[in-house]
């Protein structure tokens, strides 16, 4: 019921305000608040920001109830913009004071190194109740000021008030930079049933949130403009404002999944580009509207994704890899210019392989060329490319193999011989690593000195067992 009332809210207000940081007391101290931004270089220039042991978290450990807005809270708390309670919570029915809102929207301006620099920290509000914003707030306000998201007559900031949504509303238009547009739309006539409750001074602000798809009206048809906004409805409302907010696409990215996940490493292709992502151990990642695992992503899958300290913490999946079709066969010939031919029911057939596919052999992962005629395998196909090949029955015949790669690591038996070797290759412009197991009667040839790693060694043998390492 609520999620179903919340749709139609007015998405409201000020997706902005849900950014807020997690509540007075996850401000004033708000995971690193304090901790490396006091005295920070801001987008300004005021200070010197120096990011330290400021940890992301993507977990909270209260939304069971509110499992439909963690998507949304997600994406914003890995841009350090809507952030928790330092207990893990998040606090998801909790309304939004007004001091969180403008917090929200300094932040989604890409402001927040100012606001938390010396020098706005330092800065003589004089509103009436200055005395009553928290210290670590003081900045937040005096850039807000800076930046017109007060009117000339307001006198007070009410910091501790309940964010209605009108008020959100108006903070909201103001952040997106679109009080021209409102002040032109002053006369609008607004359809909702209980209009006569807007003021006049505030009709272009809701009819410019209105035009932009920010907010909506509820099922009824009312905006009711007095009503609270929780942080869950608000942290919903934010994707409404995507791309709109200046600042919003700072360590952002977005691409085409060129690769499987493997390693804890992503390969996004953009613009004939491909680019390697480390991903945090933690990272977030949502497809087809459900929280998965890193290794879920499929090739082809479209993606935003937001980066915190060079690694990755949050990946949304836009817009899904075309379906993959699930397929069985034998190898009938070996693999030549990247194409795999299959024999099936006494049909074959010819695939083309995806420059990243995964093929998984004998219990390691293997380059194509490593498939043997007479290998029964499964795979999976998109886009009309093989992206995934598993052996699932080794062929009989001669399964002899000869690789070149650089040396990544191994490891020894009770006897202190090598048991398995990693060897690391470069495969269609993708890197891949590669496990097998060594014969207790392996040899070794060339200079031993440079047994080292990311040296390049020549492994051979046989039913994926290495009998000879060749040191070049």
């Amino acid at each position: 019921m609520k999620k179903q009332l919340f749709k139609k809210m007015v998405a409201t207000c000020l997706a902005c305000v849900m950014i807020v940081g997690g509540g007075t007391a996850a401000f004033a101290k708000d995971n690193g608040h304090g901790n490396g931004h006091g005295n920070g270089k801001g987008n300004n220039g005021k200070g010197n920001n120096v990011q330290a042991n400021i940890n992301i978290n993507l977990n909270f450990n209260d939304m069971k109830n509110a499992e439909w807005a963690l998507r949304y809270i997600a994406s914003l708390a890995s841009k350090r913009v809507f952030e928790g309670y330092e207990d893990g919570s998040f606090k998801p029915d909790n309304t939004v004071t007004r001091i969180e809102a403008i917090t929200a929207a300094v932040r989604l301006m890409g402001l927040r190194d100012q606001a938390e620099s010396t020098a706005e920290m330092q800065t003589k509000l004089n509103f009436k109740d200055a005395d009553k914003i928290p210290s670590w707030a003081v900045g937040y306000v005096a850039v807000a000021l800076e930046n017109d998201l007060f009117t000339e007559s307001d006198d007070s900031v009410q910091p501790q008030k309940e964010a209605d949504r009108l008020w959100a509303t108006t903070l909201l238009v103001k952040a997106l930079k679109y009080e021209a547009e409102a002040k032109a739309k002053m006369n609008t006539t607004l359809t909702f049933k209980d209009a006569k409750q807007i003021p006049a001074g505030s009709v272009g602000y809701v009819a410019v949130a209105v035009d932009k798809g920010l907010v909506d009206g509820f099922e009824d048809n009312t905006f009711k403009p007095n009503q609270p906004v929780t942080r869950a409805q608000l942290a919903a409302l934010l994707d409404r404002t995507s791309g709109q907010l200046p600042g919003e696409d700072q360590d952002s990215s977005t691409g085409t999944v060129s690769a499987v996940v493997s390693n804890n490493v992503l390969l996004l292709t953009k613009s004939g580009t491909t680019t390697q992502y480390v991903l945090h151990p933690d990272v977030f990642v949502l497809r087809n509207g459900v929280k998965v695992a890193a290794t879920s992503l499929q090739i082809g899958d479209e993606v935003k994704l937001s980066t915190f300290n060079n690694q990755v913490v949050y990946i949304e999946v836009t817009k899904l890899a075309q379906s993959s079709t699930i397929d069985s066969g034998t190898v009938s010939t070996a693999v030549a210019n990247n194409v795999l031919t299959l024999t099936k029911s006494g049909s074959t057939y010819q695939l083309a392989l995806h420059p990243s596919v995964y093929v998984y052999r004998g219990g390691v992962q293997v380059s194509p060329a490593a498939l043997q005629i007479g290998d029964e395998v499964n795979i999976r196909t998109a886009d009309n490319q093989v992206i995934y090949i598993e052996v699932t029955k080794l062929a009989q015949a001669d399964t002899s193999f000869d690789v070149l790669g650089t040396l990544n690591s191994t490891t020894l038996n009770a006897s202190g011989g090598i048991s398995t070797i990693s060897i690391n290759q470069t495969i269609n412009g993708s890197n891949q690593t590669a496990i097998y197991n060594v014969s207790s009667s392996v040899t070794l040839t060339g200079n031993l000195t440079q047994f080292t790693a990311g040296h390049l060694i020549e492994l051979k043998g046989k039913d994926q067992l290495v009998t000879s390492i060749d040191i070049k």
